[in-house]
């Protein structure tokens, strides 16, 4: 997925321009007959595998939409067929727990699927499993390294979200922000103000702050700028994934 901080963006968005209500009206009064269907989502992952030092290979998409399935495949460097297999995910204590479990099949490789419980960004591996011979040669040497081999994972929550602009431009935002077309942010009623916030729509992701207050709309979670629905292609009232980033520098750091 085409993943871009597109805080650092601001200035090239300058020169797009969002076709929207005229001032003061919805946004759901101008809405398309091509706007996404309301709690559509279509993922576009990378399928290159992410390729480990000992070889070992994982495969699995980069961003889900929480209560979707996960699934992981690939191949676990030094296993054989009929090998047991645990896929991990680094939980909220920063452990590794097992999600699920697969067999490798004649070819080398496996595949697993599970379903996460919770939103958030995380990392995935797989490993052998306890019982075969390599197993804690192989995670004792990860444990002694500190390097934590995995694929990241972001887990996003559905949010209901609608965007605004048009009859807002020139005026100041319950944050202090001056609307325009080019402002990157979200209305959020109750996150401060300056928090980031990671959307994903169709494939694309941008990590954008709280620039406002709303929507008050019941059921829906931000408000856009123009320039954020522009970005994710958001056209009127739709379900997007969010999660709130971790802090402005891990966020710049992406």
């Amino acid at each position: 997925m085409p993943y871009r901080n597109l805080l650092k963006l601001g200035a090239a968005l300058g020169a797009l321009s969002i076709a929207g209500p005229v001032a003061g009206a919805s946004a759901d009064a101008a809405a398309p007959a091509a706007a996404p269907a309301a709690g559509g989502m279509t993922y576009v992952d990378p399928t290159e595998p992410t390729v480990f030092a000992d070889g070992s290979t994982l495969t699995a998409p980069l961003g889900q939409m929480l209560g979707g399935a996960v699934s992981v495949s690939g191949s676990v460097a030094g296993s054989k067929p009929g090998d047991a297999i645990a896929v991990q995910q680094v939980d909220a204590t920063r452990a590794w727990a097992t999600v699920a479990t697969a067999v490798v099949d004649g070819d080398g490789r496996y595949s697993a699927t599970w379903t996460p419980a919770h939103s958030g960004k995380t990392t995935v591996r797989a490993v052998l499993a306890a019982g075969n011979a390599t197993t804690a040669t192989r995670v004792a040497a990860a444990s002694a390294t500190g390097v934590v081999e995995g694929r990241a994972l972001t887990l996003y929550q559905r949010a209901r979200v609608t965007w605004y602009g048009p009859g807002f431009y020139g005026r100041k935002t319950a944050c202090g922000k001056r609307m325009s077309r080019k402002l990157l942010g979200v209305a959020n009623k109750t996150l401060p103000c300056g928090t980031l916030v990671e959307l994903y729509n169709n494939g694309s992701v941008v990590t954008v702050p709280v620039v406002d207050r709303g929507p008050f709309r019941k059921g829906t979670s931000y408000d856009l700028t123009a320039a954020t629905a522009q970005a994710l292609g958001v056209r009127a009232t739709a379900t997007i994934g969010a999660v709130r980033a971790a802090s402005p520098a891990a966020a710049a750091a992406r």
